[in-house]
Parts: structure tokens; sequence; C-alpha cells
């Protein structure tokens, strides 16, 4: 015990960390964000992925969007009084139990011509009584709102509505919120964590007064932006308010009343809601009174039917015969996909559904507020036994102790979690076993002695020495792992190098080659604190931001960029001086979220970038030539700096891309670039702001002004030569200024 009291005490303080996060006297965001995942594991390994044939979804789909004539209804919103139609098929046709619709109703449907037809009676044909007769005799045909209103009453329609979290002053309301399901004041003068909300999008009134009842569509997602839960209630202007799918439960059970739950304990902890309870179904809800969305498996755990099959009467009558029927979408275009634990791109409508299943079966997970203290037990049994008994415990005892106490807490852990729909805390537990564990194997010399000669090797090749130096002092930060990072990349090229080669002598290449390379690497390491990737010939591939984080590396790309130009011109007079031909560069950068590690084949590995944002830097140095540009950044990049005076080049789309971006030329510091440049950019953007309004002539006379007094001028025939063509062959009146480039 005293030969190890060291590592007793460190894995006891261990311990303490782990246990004041469970007690909330301190968060660690990182385990909060484990504790997301594990639940999301935990969620996708115990759903039963089976069909739930009491939900239908009537799915506006592709299909549905199409044009008439392909067997469509065109494009969202349909008129009304084609919805009025389909009430019709549903009631008395189907004989369906309940229709929600996750979808709002907040404008007036004006498809009908009705409006116009009024401006003329009240204008034109104002004292013309043959078109006023015949008007008051088609309105009410043309009305679509109220037909759709008049196919509603009497039956079992539930409407959705969205509440929105603006400035309390300017909040909108649009539409007409139904009656709250709880009152202002409900709960007095306790304190509950219900979800306020300060403005709302809601449905037309004559619509709403004609639904049986209506409810919220609000999601609550998570900070990483995972859908895990739905509000069972919501404040608005003090009055409390049900989402879609409770309201749709209960309008097919007879419309039950609401009634919370709150806990009888007087003390901080238990002040918040614990159930919802509407006729016999309960529903256990978290500190905001949100319900844990059971989501039964991935998109299709319900049956969809596309609407406008539901219209035409092409889905059999048996199988939407008394179900519980939600409309909704999967289109992408209408914007109602969400990231959930089972599927990124999942539709919103589904998540209703599971709801509506959850609360039927009553398999709701809850998360009580006593899971702390659950949570507390948990991390102070397995934690101290493992930091007093791993010390002391040879390597294969430590290992086998180890996995059978991870086992134990895994196992306890999913086993009420499948069969008492209780979520309590796993992550930080597993998490503590597995860091006491690593603490106790590493300890010594494969930390401190190992870990500075480790980082020395992977990345004293790639970055400066002072980086490897700051990076040894603390190597258990840093690995070659690959892994998403808002990173900065550099790509340089030798225009027309194979000319260059063919003029010198193999040896007086190798030297040119070298010093250039030398040189350019120096600026990039040590100049500028960027990680050499590789070279490509005469080409160089660098990039900021790892492994060292550097929330300027886009900046330090930028300036490091600028400074190769200034050494070129050095190295260019010095290769005067030999008698060997000079040299220009073209330079990419770019920034974005890209993957960087230890990347490759079993046989050879790099550490090294990839992504979408890598390739465009590429495509960027490549595009250099194009414009007469020494530099070219993206618009990525563009955000991220300051200082630097920047001209606007072009509106871009490179091969491979789908969507255009603004790429810019560096010219120089602030406060160092000639007035006689900043003169000449502000005439450019004048150029090119007539060129995008397709201003030829205005754009054309700028351009050649330019050239008059421009030392380089290279960009401005460029933009005169597409003038020319597009005089000649005119764009669309949509374009919008983008260049297409078909090669990279």
């Amino acid at each position: 015990m005293k030969r190890n009291l060291t590592r007793i005490v460190i894995g006891m303080a261990i311990v303490v960390v782990f246990l004041a996060h469970a007690v909330h006297l301190m968060r660690v965001p990182f385990l909060d964000n484990l504790e997301a995942i594990v639940y999301d594991t935990r969620l996708r390994l115990t759903m039963p992925n089976t069909l739930d044939p009491r939900v239908v979804i009537l799915d506006i789909d592709e299909k549905s969007l199409q044009e008439k004539e392909k067997g469509g209804e065109g494009r969202w919103p349909w008129p009304r009084d084609r919805l009025a139609l389909l009430l019709d098929k549903l009631f008395d046709k189907y004989g369906i139990a309940v229709v929600g619709f996750d979808v709002v109703f907040a404008e007036r449907d004006e498809s009908s011509g009705i409006r116009v037809l009024e401006r003329l009676g009240q204008r034109e044909l104002k004292g013309v009584p043959q078109f006023q007769s015949v008007l008051d005799q088609v309105r009410p045909q043309l009305e679509y709102d109220d037909i759709f209103a008049r196919k509603m009453k009497g039956r079992a329609v539930v409407l959705g509505h969205v509440f929105l979290s603006d400035d309390p002053a300017s909040a909108s309301k649009k539409g007409m919120l139904p009656p709250p399901v709880l009152p202002a004041g409900a709960f007095g003068e306790r304190r509950v964590g219900v979800t306020s909300w300060t403005g709302y999008t809601a449905n037309l009134d004559r619509l709403q007064r004609a639904a049986s009842s209506a409810g919220h569509i609000n999601p609550l997602p998570d900070q990483d932006g995972i859908t895990r839960r739905v509000p069972m209630l919501v404040e608005h202007a003090g009055a409390y308010y049900e989402p879609l799918s409770l309201a749709m439960v209960r309008a097919v059970t007879g419309q039950p009343p609401v009634v919370p739950v709150v806990s009888q304990d007087g003390s901080a902890d238990y002040s918040g809601l614990e159930w919802v309870k509407a006729g016999p179904f309960e529903i256990p809800v978290d500190f905001q009174a949100a319900a844990l969305v059971p989501y039964r498996g991935g998109k299709g755990s319900y049956r969809y039917y596309s609407l406008v099959d539901v219209l035409n009467e092409r889905v059999p009558v048996d199988e939407l015969k008394g179900k519980i029927a939600l409309v909704g979408t999967t289109a992408p275009g209408l914007l109602d996909l969400r990231a959930t634990p089972v599927d990124p791109v999942f539709p919103g409508v589904e998540i209703h559904a599971n709801l509506i299943g959850g609360i039927l079966d009553g398999n709701i997970k809850q998360r009580p507020p006593y899971v702390v203290g659950a949570e507390f037990v948990l991390l102070l049994l397995s934690g101290a036994a493992l930091a007093l008994l791993l010390p002391m415990l040879a390597p294969f005892k430590s290992m086998l102790v180890t996995a059978l106490v991870l086992l134990a807490v895994i196992g306890t852990n999913l086993m009420v979690f499948h069969s008492g729909n209780l979520v309590l805390p796993l992550a930080s537990g597993i998490l503590l076993i597995l860091v006491l564990f690593t603490f106790n194997m590493a300890y010594g010399f494969l930390v401190e002695a190992r870990g500075s000669r480790l980082i020395a090797g992977l990345f004293g090749q790639y970055v400066p020495p002072e980086l490897v130096e700051e990076m040894a002092r603390n190597p258990e930060q840093f690995n070659m792992t690959p892994r998403a990072e808002d990173l900065s990349v550099l790509f340089s090229d030798v225009r027309g190098f194979t000319t260059i080669s063919e003029s010198l002598t193999p040896e007086d290449l190798s030297v040119y080659i070298n010093d250039y390379l030398t040189t350019m690497s120096l600026v990039i390491r040590e100049g500028h604190r960027g990680t050499l990737d590789k070279y490509i010939g005469d080409a160089i591939m660098a990039f900021w931001g790892a492994p060292m984080a550097d929330p300027n590396h886009a900046q330090n790309a930028v300036l490091a960029a600028l400074d190769m130009m200034k050494q070129a011109r050095v190295l260019n007079e010095k290769f005067h001086a030999r008698g060997w031909p000079p040299f220009a560069i073209g330079i990419g950068v770019n920034s974005g979220v890209m993957r960087v590690g230890d990347m490759g084949s079993q046989i050879r590995k790099a550490y090294t970038v990839m992504g979408d944002a890598v390739n465009l830097g590429s495509r960027l140095e490549g595009i250099t030539k194009q414009y007469g540009a020494d530099i070219l950044i993206g618009q990525e990049t563009r955000q991220r700096i300051t200082g630097i005076v920047l001209r606007e080049i072009d509106l871009v789309q490179v091969k491979g891309k789908d969507e255009p971006i603004t790429i810019y030329e560096p010219l120089g510091l602030e406060g160092e670039v000639e007035q006689k440049r900043l003169d000449e950019i502000r005439l450019w953007n004048q150029a090119l702001r007539f060129y995008r309004a397709q201003d030829w002539d205005k754009a054309e006379l700028q351009l050649i002004n330019l050239r008059k007094v421009a030392e380089k001028t290279y960009l401005y025939d460029v933009f005169l030569e597409r003038i020319a063509a597009y005089r000649a062959n005119p764009p669309e009146p949509e374009w919008n200024g983008v260049h297409k480039f078909e090669t990279k």
C-alpha cells in the first residue's frame, strides 16, 4: 500500500473528479457528449426493429410532388379543396381513427383565384350586376379554406403548430393557437422546468376552430443537434400546450384531460415534473418536461403510403381502416428531415409516430431525478475498488478484474434500460473504469519516458522543432489517430516547371529544386508554424491547426503564402545571378473541416489531411493561372482572417463541387498596400458588379480603363473575353455570375 500510495492517491483523485461531475459540482462537456453517444448505442441495441401496424404515415413524398401529368399533385402546398377531398377519403372510405397534420396551415389558400375575382368585382366590374351575381354563386366553391374547415368539423382531425424563440418584444405570433391543456397558474408557485416560447406560427382561425385539437411539432434537440426528446408540455404566455403526438392519442381515446404529476418532495433536486398523465397513459418526463422518443428502429418502422395514392384510392381499404394516420413529408425539399440516434437523416413525421406508439405501449424511457444518486453510488463503489486494487495487482490480474467490473456495470445498466425503461448514466462509469485501468498500466516509464520520444519520432519530420518540444511536454494530448478538425491547407506549384527542368543540367536542376523547396519549407515551418504534409515533385502541401491546435490557422496560412511570394522574388534574383531561368508559383489556400491523422495502407502511412476542404484548396491552386493570380483563397478562409487586403476575384463552381464559392486574392497587409493598388481594387469591384448584373457595356468600359492603369492586366483580359462570349451567347436571365470550371 505504501509503495503504491502515489498511484492510489491519483486514482482516488480521478474518482473524485467523476463524482463531482455526477452531482453537478462541475461539468465535463466531454462526459455529457459521451453519455449521449452511449445512450444512442443502448437505444439501437435494444430497439425491437419491428413494424408498428397501429400508426401509418401518409407521405408527401417525391411521387406526390410530381406534376399532375406524371401522376402527382404538383408542388406543396396543395389547394385545400384537395385536402378536403383527402379527409373525405380517409374518414368515409378508409375509416381511419384519427388524422394528424405535421404541417402548418398559416397562410390563406388563394389558389382558386377567388381573390382576383373579388378585386375585379370591387373595381373594373363593380357595376356589372351579372358578374356580382355569378360571383356570389361561385364563392362557396372557391373558398378552399372554408371547404377544408367544413370537412374537419365533427372529425378527429389534429393540426400541428410551431412555437418560436424570438425576442419577447418582437416575437412573431401568426395564426390561432388551440386552447391550452393547462391554464396559466396550473403549477401555482412551484418551479417546474417547462420550456418557454415567446412566439408561434399556428393555423388559420377558421381551420383551428374546425379541428378537434392541435399540438406543437417542436422537437427539443440536444447540444449535438440530435433529436432524442420532445417536450410534453411547453409554456407560452403563462399557459401550457401539448405536442402533436399526445394530442392525437387523446383524440383517439376520447380526449381525457392532461394531468401533470409533480414531485411532492421538498428538496431542490426534486422540484419538477415527473409524469404527464392523460387517461390511462403515464408519460415520464425529464427536467424540461420532455419525453425521450422511444424509437422502434430506423426509418420505416411505421408503414408509409404516398399521399397521392391515398387521394386516388390506390391503397387497399384494409391497410388504413381504424389506423392512426400522420400526414407528413420525407421529401428533402420540404425540410422536415432531422438527425436522430437511429439515423442522421430521419423524417420528422416519424418522430411523432414513434412517440404515439410509445405512449400507447407505455414504454417511454424515464430519467428521474434520483438517477443522480444512483450514478454517484455506482461511481463511488466501482471507482474506489479499482483505485485501491489495481496498483497492487499484476498486469494480467488487473485486466481480469477490470473486465469483470466493466461487464457487471454494463450488464446491470442494460438490464434496467431494456426491462425497466430506466435510463441510468453509463458513460461516466465506463470511462472511469477505463481511465483507472489505463492510468495504472501507463504509469511510469510508458507515460513519462517513452511518451516524449514517441512524440518526437512521430511529428519531428512534419512540424517545427519548438512545436515538437512543446508537444513532448504533454505527450498524452497528441496522437496520429484520424479525427475531424477545423484546419487550413495550402497548395503551391511551380508554373511551367517542365520547361525550366529542360533548360538545366541534372546537377543544376537538383540544386535548383532543393533551394526552392528548402526556402519555401522554412517559410511554412519556421516562419508560420505550419505542418509540412508532402512534396509532389515541385509542389508543396502544408496545413495549419494540427497536430498543435491553432485558432489562427487561416491567418497563418495566408501570411505564409504572402511570405512565400516575397521569398520567391528573392530566390529569383539569386537564380538570375547564376544564369538560371526564373520561376513563378501559384498558391491555393482553403479552410474548413478536414480529416487529419495517420492515413494510408498497411505498407505505408503518412500524417496528412483529407476531405472536401482539402480538395478545394488544390483546385484553387490549379486555377490561379486562369486569373493570373499569385494566391487564391476560398470564402471559408476569408471569413477567418483579418488585417489583410483582399481582392474578390470571382464566383466559381470548381469541378467536383455543386455549390459555387467566392474566391479572393490576398495582396498584402493593411497599411502596406499602395494607395494606387487600393484604388484599382475599388474600380475592379465596380466592374465586377456590372459584370454580374449583365451590364456588359459598363463592365467592359471599366475593364478597359483598368487595363490602362494596371501593371498586371491578365485578370481584366479574362473578363473582357468572357463579356465578348456572353454578348454572343447571353447567359440565362437568372444567371448569378457563377463561372464553372470543367477541368481540375
